[in-house]
């Protein structure tokens, strides 16, 4: 029984997909499948039941699952007592989400650092929205992300990197800078806003129905920067990060207001599969800490 096979058989039916598994392993799913064959031939007897369309674990391999972890627990806090042997094992592919705020202001400068540390780690972001990120960290398709708000599912664990401040803001052809937004106005504004699977629009529907609020018509779209550029052209207000929009503020393109009651501030969170016990996923976390500064200005605003 080797390393290899164990790991084949903990990431096939953790994930529940040999393919994905496979490609988290650096592998093809050749090799994986392989690998799996034979550790059931060592142990002699079926770990997977291939007769269904996707494959299951056998009474054998939900015995088998827990020691394994074991094991890979063990290798895992023996192996990390040596960081520096862990920054030279950062070599392949690492797959990453975020969202479209983190890539105009953050992922810079997080490239930067990784490039530095560790040339032989190959960087593939995906720039999607919150609930799609949480989904492709479950099903094994990203090692990690940084999503807006907290993750839904249990099998993922999270951790809190930034607070983020959202303000009010509006073309100055609509409204004075300072100016406070009741409750009652709401009824009669268009707000920009982002669709259901963005963490921001989940936060913001949220606050909506705490505080028994309704708006006259909400303009759906997906990217951030079309959503100021429209604000900026009088088709609505929105509520942006106060820091991104602050350039704009400066450059009386937009005007920020108030509200009563007030927007709250929302957690970004670091997510990763609660399973995954690999170095990489330790290193990145402790590599992205210092780099998430959701202050620094857009290129675009500049």
């Amino acid at each position: 029984m080797t390393l290899k096979q164990i790991e084949a058989f903990y990431w096939a039916a953790t994930l529940g997909s040999f393919g994905i598994a496979a490609a988290r392993l650096h592998i093809t799913q050749s090799s994986l499948s392989k690998r799996i064959a034979e550790l059931e031939s060592e142990l002699g007897r079926e770990l997977f039941d291939r007769s269904h369309k996707k494959s299951v674990l056998t009474e054998a391999g939900e015995r088998l699952l827990p020691r394994c972890r074991a094991a890979l627990d063990m290798i895992e806090a023996i192996s990390g007592n040596d960081d520096a042997l862990n920054e030279r094992a950062l070599t392949g592919t690492c797959k990453f989400g975020i969202s479209e705020l983190s890539a105009s202001t953050w992922l810079p400068r997080f490239i930067d650092r990784v490039r530095a540390s560790y040339p032989q780690l190959m960087l593939e972001p995906q720039v999607v929205l919150t609930r799609q990120l949480e989904r492709l960290v479950q099903r094994g398709e990203l090692d990690f992300a940084v999503i807006a708000g907290t993750p839904a599912s249990s099998s993922i664990a999270s951790q809190v990197v930034a607070r983020v401040p959202f303000t009010w803001v509006a073309s100055p052809r609509f409204a004075r800078a300072g100016q406070t937004l009741a409750g009652e106005d709401f009824g009669q504004l268009d707000i920009l806003t982002h669709p259901p699977e963005s963490g921001l629009a989940m936060v913001f529907n949220s606050w909506l129905t705490v505080h028994s609020l309704k708006v006259r018509r909400a303009i759906v779209c997906n990217s951030l920067t079309t959503i100021t550029g429209l604000t900026v052209s009088n088709m609505g207000l929105s509520f942006l990060p106060s820091d991104y929009v602050q350039p704009l503020v400066e450059r009386a393109k937009l005007v920020t207001l108030r509200s009563e009651p007030a927007l709250p501030t929302l957690d970004y969170n670091f997510i990763w599969l609660r399973d995954d016990i690999r170095p990489m996923t330790h290193v990145m976390k402790k590599l992205i800490l210092p780099s998430i500064d959701f202050s620094v200005p857009n290129e675009l605003w500049l």
